[in-house]
């Protein structure tokens, strides 16, 4: 079970460092794109608003992957005090298999959509440039979403048997101040 923690770990940080590659690249041609337009010998490139939103897609896709491995993706909590424990944790099961089956969907259709009408276009203003790469974002983040969702289901059941779990969600802001945390 520790080698998978590892692996886990592993690929939270590798797709943690991309997120933050891509963020930097975007950074670097929205700024490139600024002086462009107000510097008169730096060329004002036509390009970059494709770039910039292709390399946005990637980043929110992955990020919301990332979401899932922390527990920190939106949910609904508001009966959570309400509701025994167990039914709370298999509800979040139910969750799971239902995230699950959506990511399936991103991937299967995803790459579909990717290789298929997606691919046959290309960027304007690159137009050796396939907008395949504008599409491929979607079943990136579901084999992201597969990975990080399948450890956060065993980490459900686990909790749900009074087992050891690998990695423990983020409270929520109730919870927090329930416990009298969130002292910042």
């Amino acid at each position: 079970m520790q080698k998978l923690k590892v692996f886990y770990d592993w690929m939270y940080k590798v797709t943690m460092f991309v997120c933050k590659i891509l963020l930097v690249a975007d950074i670097l041609v929205v700024s490139f794109t600024v002086l462009g337009r107000y510097v008169s010998f730096i060329p004002d490139p036509t390009w970059t608003e494709e770039i910039t939103l292709t390399l946005m897609s990637y980043m929110a896709v992955l990020s919301g992957a990332l979401a899932i491995r922390r527990g920190a993706h939106i949910r609904m909590t508001a009966f959570d005090r309400y509701l025994p424990k167990k039914v709370i944790n298999v509800l979040d099961i139910v969750a799971d298999v239902c995230v699950l089956v959506l990511a399936y969907v991103m991937i299967v259709e995803g790459f579909k959509y990717a290789d298929g009408i997606g691919g046959k276009g290309f960027y304007p203003s690159l137009p050796w440039l396939s907008k395949k790469y504008m599409y491929l974002p979607i079943p990136v983040a579901g084999i992201a979403m597969v990975i990080f969702e399948l450890e956060s289901l065993v980490n459900n059941v686990r909790r749900l048997l009074g087992m050891k779990v690998f990695v423990e969600k983020e409270a929520t802001l109730e919870e927090q101040v329930a416990e009298g945390g969130n002292q910042g």
